[in-house]
């Protein structure tokens, strides 16, 4: 345990701590992007509701609720894998026989490029929204209601 000199473990401790902070950063990224997709997908389909007053159709695969799941998913993974990371290179420190691993790099980059290809159908696909005839719209004298304070005057 004392092969490396005290100053040079303390420095690949801190190295390790940063290094767990950033995969810790990355997985509060991917939560919120999750969590931001998954309710601004949501928020559309409620503005086109109001909108064409039909519940637009929803794909049961391929919709952003199901890609934010998966990002919020894949980001409490990220937190685990790197507190696992974190931990196993905490004791190949003490033990002075520390070796890179590569494999929580490629599983992270294979998972954010199979996420980022499921998204390309929700960019590319157009909904057809019906036609319908436009709302007529109330003067402005009738657009508050009796008792507000905002009310318009109308000379006529």
């Amino acid at each position: 345990m004392d092969k490396i000199p005290k100053i040079d473990r303390q420095r690949e401790h801190q190295a390790n701590e940063r290094t767990f902070l950033a995969w810790l950063r990355t997985s509060i990224a991917l939560i919120g992007f999750g969590f931001a997709i998954a309710r601004f997908g949501i928020f559309l389909r409620q503005l086109n509701l109001a909108i064409t007053q039909q519940d637009p159709p929803v794909h049961q695969l391929s919709n952003s609720e199901n890609l934010g799941v998966a990002l919020v998913i894949f980001g409490i993974s990220t937190i685990a894998l790197a507190a696992w990371r974190y931990n196993e290179v905490f004791w190949q420190i003490e033990r002075a026989d520390y070796r890179p691993n590569r494999l929580m790099v490629w599983i992270m980059t294979g998972v954010v490029i199979i996420l980022g290809l499921l998204s390309i159908p929700l960019l590319l696909r157009r909904d057809k929204v019906p036609s319908r005839s436009p709302v007529p719209i109330q003067p402005q004298s009738r657009r508050f209601a009796p008792n507000s304070k905002f009310k318009i005057n109308n000379p006529h």
